[in-house]
């Protein structure tokens, strides 16, 4: 679609819809914004140069008012709104973001998906494609809009793209010469409805590739599996579990890849930095990605074995009187937060949870949370369901906090010498925080000062 003076209506202004404007203003598009906060709480919108004609703010518009070509979203809207459905029924397109930057982009495109793993693998992706020296971002889910920072990339270029279920379910053309799921487990029910419906949003990241790409599943998970006959792209499956005659697998503690009958040693997981079996899956997935890329495996093995993990993510924080502290903001779902409890074995943990819930249900997690945990601090909108969760499969130490601050000290108290105090809350953090980062980083200046270290 060519988009020269095409009436475009984006929805959202956060980064993802700034991001937006600003491309389409360089594409020649007559653009209207729009956003139901107050302008008062929203940032950047003067430095795009909009008219007052062009800003619908403070308010949910009429579709009416907009008589759009074109409606670009940005990930945290919804596309069932009544202003957008009705466009919709006129046969207006609505795009994500992601498909406005992306589409007609020549560089080389790899895009990550799953319910838990996505930064990690985004991230270790990204620091693997800087090895083949050339222009490389790492954008999309992972807090950096792609519209606006993609323009300069060449075919020679490499974007790396974290793409949520919310950017996936609005592609129309978008292509991905890499695409990863990693895996499925409930979430975002609240938006989607079914499991059945999320799985379909994030498999669409398959949907426009051909025979010349790649597509890199999860083999452990079934779900993900499934989708194999119905590809158009060569597969190459991951295991962390069994052993693949082709594939990415374990063969003793070595990180294998099998090809027609021809077993090449990568590394051993002994030399990985990152903790836990389930970021196996994380870096499997990166070898088959970077293999595509043109790296050879002791080029991938050595930027393996340097890759510390990402922020907020089983993110060490420090150890104060021989209790360690860990930030797992991002574990923003249950699924996400058991695998941070698998992840310490071997010490008692003290578990702060709770936050703003997707639609989910707690107990199978609690069944975990009881197994793994000595105590469990509960806070946030969903303490009520998340304590009665617990109290239903007999968690033994259940303390309520009255605020996030609150949390973390009673935390403390709870912990002796030789624990881990682990933020992994199995929710959002919508309902306290902006983001999870934000989260996170409120969790590291909490211990930080409790212990008096400088920040």
């Amino acid at each position: 679609m060519n988009l020269k003076d095409k009436k475009v209506l984006v929805v959202g202004a956060g980064r993802s819809g700034l991001g937006a404007v600003k491309k389409l203003l360089d594409l020649g598009s007559n653009v209207i914004l729009t956003d139901n906060k107050d302008p008062e709480k929203l940032e950047g919108i003067a430095e795009l140069g909009l008219k007052s004609s062009q800003l619908i703010l403070g308010r949910v518009p009429e579709w009416n008012e907009v008589q759009a070509d074109l409606v670009v979203l940005s990930p945290g809207v919804s596309p069932k709104l009544p202003f957008i459905l009705e466009g919709t029924t006129q046969g207006i397109p609505v795009w994500s973001e992601v498909e406005l930057a992306l589409r007609d982009n020549p560089a080389k495109k790899v895009g990550i998906t799953g319910t838990n793993g996505k930064t990690t693998t985004t991230t270790l992706i990204g620091e693997l494609a800087k090895k083949t020296g050339r222009s490389t971002l790492v954008a999309g889910n992972i807090g950096v809009a792609l519209c606006g920072n993609v323009d300069e990339l060449s075919e020679e270029g490499i974007i790396v793209a974290e793409l949520s279920s919310f950017q996936l379910e609005l592609i129309d053309e978008l292509r991905l010469n890499i695409a990863i799921l990693l895996n499925i487990t409930p979430d975002h029910l609240d938006r989607h409805g079914t499991v059945e419906n999320y799985l379909a949003a994030k498999a669409r990241i398959f949907e426009n590739q051909s025979a010349e790409d790649l597509a890199i599943l999860n083999w452990d998970d079934s779900s993900v599996r499934a989708l194999a006959p119905g590809l158009k792209a060569k597969i190459l499956y991951i295991s962390p579990t069994t052993y693949l005659e082709e594939g990415i697998s374990l063969q003793g503690e070595d990180i294998v890849y099998s090809e027609n009958g021809k077993v090449t040693r990568i590394l051993s997981r002994k030399e990985l930095q990152i903790r836990g079996s389930h970021n196996l899956e994380n870096v499997m997935a990166s070898i088959g990605a970077a293999h595509e890329l043109g790296l050879n495996f002791p080029e991938i093995a050595e930027g393996l074995r340097q890759f510390t993990g990402v922020e907020h993510r089983q993110e060490i924080v420090g150890t104060f009187d021989e209790i360690l502290f860990v930030n797992d903001s991002k574990g923003t779902n249950p699924d996400a937060a058991e695998k941070a409890l698998y992840a310490f074995e071997e010490q008692p943990i003290v578990l702060i949870a709770g936050g703003k819930n997707k639609g989910l249900d707690f107990h199978d997690f609690m069944k975990i949370v009881k197994e793994r945990v000595k105590s469990v601090v509960i806070l946030g909108m969903a303490a009520d369901e998340m304590e009665q969760a617990a109290k239903d499969v007999g968690v033994p130490r259940i303390v309520r906090a009255g605020g996030f601050a609150e949390g973390v000290d009673l935390a403390i108290a709870e912990a002796v010498a030789g624990d881990v105090v682990l933020l992994s809350p199995a929710c959002t953090s919508w309902d306290m925080f902006k983001s999870y980062e934000e989260r996170g980083e409120f969790f590291k200046e909490l211990v930080r000062r409790h212990y008096r270290e400088p920040i």
